[in-house]
């Protein structure tokens, strides 16, 4: 499939579910988004796993700390027993800024993954534009959930990236993006946690069961 083909099927699917998703109450609406998520993660550790089976020793030297993720600095709960004590549209305001906050880094990622110094490359940037398209259809479907919540609020948290390059050399450019990946990786399961538990509320289920 061409990168065009590609995009026209995704921008398809989005448009059928736009379509479809009015009718859909809002358990519904977060199970999808749940399974959208899970997918987002299971698909970057899948990713870091193909990095890792070709990564350089100096890259693991080289590689940024987490603290040096350019969300790191949004103040969210550390596990699910904190997350659960949040209110309803504030975890669902984490989620979507952190999904928001990853609109321009997998942009960059996914025009570097053609051309990354690494033997799975082709496998990389495949597994990297599905990245890219599933983010697209999650955060048009917390849009979804945020209506259908009908909160008054829509405080999102403002998360620039500045980086419009990975580096100069072949080495920097794969611990950089290894680096993002290994970013996006701990923020999806952020955001895939915090699903979860708007999920389990909304299905009216006891603390101890989600």
């Amino acid at each position: 499939m061409t990168q065009g083909s590609r995009l026209y099927f995704a921008l398809t699917v989005l448009m059928c579910a736009f379509v479809s998703i009015n009718g859909v109450g809002l358990n519904d609406l977060l199970e999808r988004a749940s399974q959208l998520s899970d997918k987002l993660h299971s698909l970057s550790t899948s990713l870091t796993n193909d990095l890792d089976s070709h990564f350089p020793p100096v890259g693991r030297v080289m590689m940024p700390r987490p603290s040096m993720c350019h969300t790191s600095s949004l103040q969210i709960p550390n596990d699910k027993d904190q997350a659960l004590k949040i209110p309803e549209d504030e975890l669902l305001s984490l989620a979507r800024s952190l999904l928001l906050a990853w609109s321009d880094p997998l942009a960059l990622l996914s025009s570097e993954a053609s051309s990354l110094a690494h033997p799975e490359r082709n496998t990389i940037n495949s597994k990297t534009k599905e990245l890219q398209d599933n983010i697209n259809s999650l955060g048009a479907g917390l849009e979804h959930v945020f209506h259908k919540m009908g909160s008054s609020s829509d405080n999102l948290s403002s998360l620039p990236f500045y980086t419009n390059s990975l580096g100069q050399d072949k080495t920097s450019r794969l611990v950089n993006f290894h680096f993002l990946l290994s970013c996006f990786r701990r923020d999806s399961h952020k955001i895939d946690s915090f699903l979860k538990v708007l999920r389990c509320r909304a299905a009216k289920k006891r603390p101890e069961m989600c």
